[in-house]
């Protein structure tokens, strides 16, 4: 069951939640590198901070999601699902992207919520982390990219009979 939570736009003060953005991404150097010009959008559970998303603009109708995470003991519950779909609601005609690695749960998660191959860094994780990273006994190396074109819903009535529809184009 996915518990309540309340998602919010944090303008100040986002390296509060650095312990959190740490489980999306190990090395605190690479997310000071992207946390002060991106949004970050924290999920809450009665409170109490349990979900991040660092999104990005890259320009040209992009959007990169650079960090989501969950807190271990509220994951598997669709809260990072419910994340991801926060942010592409609010990027609707944009592409949205992001870059993983292998890991092959991480991969089958964002398939599943309709993103797809787009190309790789070779070497990334190996060029740009002191130590190795080994998820799921995968050791990263190249960085994966993934990305899905967000639809543009437009909600209109029908001046006959004012009903609503959805249209997505």
């Amino acid at each position: 069951m996915t518990p309540d939570i309340d998602i919010r736009l944090i303008r100040s003060d986002k390296r509060r939640y650095m312990p959190l953005m740490l489980l999306g991404d190990e090395s605190e150097p690479m997310v000071v590198r992207y946390l002060d010009r991106g949004d970050l959008w924290v999920g809450f559970a009665d409170e109490v901070p349990v979900a991040v998303c660092v999104a990005t603009d890259e320009g040209h109708g992009v959007t990169e999601v650079k960090n989501l995470a969950v807190r271990p003991d509220f994951q598997r519950r669709g809260i990072g699902r419910r994340m991801l779909a926060h942010v592409e609601s609010l990027n609707a005609g944009r592409i949205v992207t992001l870059g993983t690695g292998e890991t092959p749960s991480t991969l089958r998660f964002y398939k599943s919520c309709g993103y797809r191959y787009s190309h790789r860094v070779p070497d990334f994780f190996t060029d740009n982390y002191p130590e190795p990273i080994i998820e799921e006994g995968v050791e990263l190396k190249d960085m994966v990219y993934l990305s899905k074109h967000c639809a543009v819903s437009i909600h209109y009535s029908n001046g006959e009979n004012q009903n609503n529809h959805n249209q997505t184009l």
